[in-house]
């Protein structure tokens, strides 16, 4: 079997910055599972997977484009330390900020006595990245996951047990 839209695939990752640094690895771990084509991954990965077939092992290096974009200079905000009411606001904490474009995840880049800089790229945007990967299982998805859109566990989908 072949990966394919759709195909449930299993898979162990490294991926790297262009410096050889290690951002995350599955290796090691519990390998990843996903509904193919569905956009769990980036699409520069998807790519390269589309075809691929258990016990495939490979290196794909990912531009920008392919993987979360390039960076936008006005994503990245100043704004008043009284829009935070109180809270103590440091570097590296995230929040969900509305915007004209709808909410969109932020995180905070500085701190002044009276600012707060925002940034609303991704941190890994403008970064090509390199992938390591290993093909462990692919299988057909269920008419339910399809439905769902998403894979289920051995004991069916998640959002449907009760609490």
């Amino acid at each position: 079997m072949t990966i394919t839209s759709d195909s449930v695939v299993t898979l162990h990752y490294k991926v790297s910055a262009e410096d050889g640094s290690e951002l995350d690895s599955s290796f090691g771990k519990e390998p990843l599972t996903v509904l193919h084509g569905r956009r769990f991954l980036i699409e520069g990965l998807e790519e390269a997977l589309e075809g691929k077939e258990k016990g495939d092992a490979f290196t794909v290096s990912v531009e920008p484009e392919k993987a979360y974009g390039h960076r936008v200079d006005a994503l990245v905000q100043r704004v008043p330390k009284s829009m935070f009411e109180g809270m103590e606001v440091e570097v590296g904490m995230s929040f969900r900020a509305s915007t004209p474009q709808g909410d969109q995840s932020v995180i905070v880049v500085e701190t002044t006595e009276d600012d707060v800089v925002v940034d609303g790229n991704h941190p890994l945007s403008g970064v090509p990245l390199t992938f390591e990967v290993e093909v462990v299982d692919i299988r057909e998805a269920t008419a339910e996951e399809l439905e769902h859109g998403h894979v289920h566990g051995p004991e069916g989908c998640k959002s449907e047990q009760p609490a």
